[in-house]
């Protein structure tokens, strides 16, 4: 049977790298190829992930419309398709204006936001598990959502801004601030995975104390429940401004992360293997934990923080795609609206009129998967 040295084929003209043994051929310089294909994927990885994307894209589709039915007004899901056809200019809809309005300007934006967050949150879990080599990794590691959280708190609580800067865009501003801040800590104390991860918690257990702080002497009963109830993520009263905005960042995020989608593969081995195949690790790491950041960034300041979807999601990808970023990057994304769009409904009608915080109900969920998550890690170490 080949075999190659842990660092992976050393790159030609390296001198220092470890030679190949007598008699082994040379691997060939496709590492990324040969990384999926030793990490458990399926055979037949081609088929099987159109079919994976096919049912995906379909379920998504059938998730968004019965959602949008659920809720005290009764509605089918041809009423739907009528009104989102009839918004669309594809005929006209025989629908009153309340139900219209109810589908439209209600619940899919909020169950179109939901499938957004998850996509995305999803996706960013995907890549900082496989970039910092860490199966508990998720999109919160980088301090982003305690950053949003702050940016949140001081222009509701304190008023900054005037009432020119709405919550989101405050929430946004904080996440970007926490994350320049993540990135001068790494770089200071070197750079590597681990210092990013100390540099994340470092910053997550600043601006949580910040946002207890400004909440705790500025803030009456009434703002203290608001916030309170944003930082455990929510999806009421969005519009389709936030949708817009939150899908064109994934759109483009997401893009860029199918880009690197060989060099993740070759992350799998290591940095200094990834480094002997030829990529550029600090750039890449930059890019990527940008990407993810800014992505973040986004979701959180439009829903707030919600929790493990970033965490669980991921790992149940890869059991059906194994790990190669190509294909596990878009079911991870599909894998990720489903369960937040199924999550929203529940949290938006399980108790009616009064609504849970989404990010109660991942919590719910999402726990019981981490242990799960932390035995599997334990019995692979």
């Amino acid at each position: 049977m080949e075999k190659s040295p842990p660092g992976g084929e050393p790159a030609s003209g390296s001198g220092g790298a470890p030679r190949p043994a007598p008699g082994d051929r040379a691997l060939p310089p496709r590492p990324a190829a040969r990384a999926g294909s030793r990490s458990g994927a399926p055979r037949g990885g081609a088929p099987l992930a159109v079919l994976l994307w096919a049912g995906g894209v379909l379920l998504l589709l059938l998730s968004v419309a019965v959602a949008v039915t659920i809720g005290p007004a009764r509605i089918s899901v041809p009423d739907v398709w009528s009104a989102v056809a009839a918004h669309l200019g594809f005929g006209s809809s025989d629908l009153s204006p309340i139900r219209d309005g109810i589908i439209w300007n209600l619940r899919m934006p909020r169950t179109l936001l939901a499938a957004v967050c998850g996509a995305g949150l999803a996706v960013c879990g995907t890549v900082m598990q496989s970039l910092l080599r860490n199966p508990l990794a998720d999109p919160f590691v980088l301090g982003v959502s305690s950053g949003a959280s702050t940016g949140a708190v001081v222009v509701v609580v304190l008023g900054v801004g005037g009432g020119a800067v709405s919550l989101s865009a405050g929430a946004f501003v904080g996440a970007l601030c926490s994350f320049g801040l993540v990135l001068l800590l790494s770089h200071t104390l070197g750079g590597s995975t681990d210092r990013v991860v100390l540099s994340g918690v470092a910053a997550m257990q600043l601006f949580s104390a910040l946002t207890s702080f400004v909440v705790m002497t500025s803030a009456d009963a009434e703002q203290t429940r608001g916030v309170l109830f944003w930082l455990l993520g929510s999806l009421s009263g969005v519009g389709w401004s936030e949708v817009a905005v939150c899908a064109a960042v994934l759109a483009g995020c997401l893009t860029v992360c199918l880009a690197h989608a060989r060099t993740l593969d070759a992350f799998a081995f290591g940095q200094d293997a990834a480094a002997a195949l030829g990529v550029n690790v600090a750039r890449t790491r930059i890019v990527l934990l940008c990407t993810t950041a800014l992505l973040t960034a986004a979701l959180v300041s439009a829903a707030g923080a919600i929790g493990f979807v970033g965490l669980v999601l991921p790992h149940a990808a890869r059991a059906l795609t194994g790990s190669g970023h190509r294909r596990l990057l878009p079911v991870t994304a599909l894998a990720g609206a489903v369960f937040l769009v199924w999550v929203d409904t529940l949290a938006r009608t399980v108790l009616d009129p009064q609504e849970v915080p989404v990010g109660v109900v991942t919590a719910l969920i999402g726990v019981p998967a981490f242990v799960l998550v932390l035995y599997r890690t334990r019995s692979t170490s």
